[in-house]
């Protein structure tokens, strides 16, 4: 499942009041410290630190589909030895229990139910 992408609606904020303010006619001056330039400046490293993160978000999702498609195998892998292993030596071998399988005879045995839904007494 791929992960979100981040949007910022603080910065979709800051790209309306930008156009805004570069919209008035006469530039405003606020001050040293409030100027449209270092405002843009700002929004346009916000830009490119959330495309960044965005990239590297979508390259984690790589690996991850790798990651995926690598356990699978391996899963089906698991299964085909525990088989030929089981087809080799049987279900109740030594040798089918040290690959992780359980012997036929170490099995439980699914209990009789009574129609009242208790178990009869041994």
């Amino acid at each position: 499942m791929a992960r979100l992408r981040r949007t910022s609606a603080v910065f979709e904020t800051t790209r309306q009041r930008l156009a805004g303010l570069k919209s008035i006619s006469r530039t405003p001056d606020f001050g040293p410290t409030l100027t449209v330039a270092g405002y843009e400046t700002k929004a346009n490293e916000f830009t490119t630190l959330i495309n960044g993160y965005n990239q590297k978000v979508a390259e984690l999702d790589e690996v991850g589909n790798a990651v995926d498609s690598a356990e699978a195998e391996l899963k089906d892998l698991n299964r085909r030895f525990l088989s030929a292993v089981e087809a080799q030596y049987g279900p109740d071998s030594s040798e089918y229990e040290m690959v992780g399988g359980t012997r036929r005879s170490e099995r439980k045995r699914p209990s009789k139910k009574t129609p009242g839904g208790t178990t009869p007494p041994a």
